[in-house]
């Protein structure tokens, strides 16, 4: 709880908290691109499998992700 009080009154994210959440941010794009790769290989092997409304599923879920790469292309400006 001491650490929720600590972070609840920094003014900014500090530089360590700021690459945990590059490193997460890179993760959750791994994880997103694997999931991908293993709805397909399913698709390809069961013809039963319905991956539409996964994918639906799956703008809804990676909405957050799409707000991340936003955000994170504009703090870094053009290149």
């Amino acid at each position: 709880m001491h650490y929720i009080t600590k972070w609840k009154t920094a003014g900014t994210i500090t530089n360590d908290d700021e690459q945990l959440l590059d490193e997460l941010y890179h993760l959750a794009k791994r994880l997103d691109d694997r999931m991908d790769t293993v709805e397909r290989l399913v698709a390809s092997d069961n013809p039963d499998y319905r991956p539409a409304k996964l994918m639906h599923d799956r703008d809804v879920d990676n909405q957050q992700l799409r707000e991340l790469d936003r955000l994170i292309a504009e703090k870094k400006g053009p290149q």
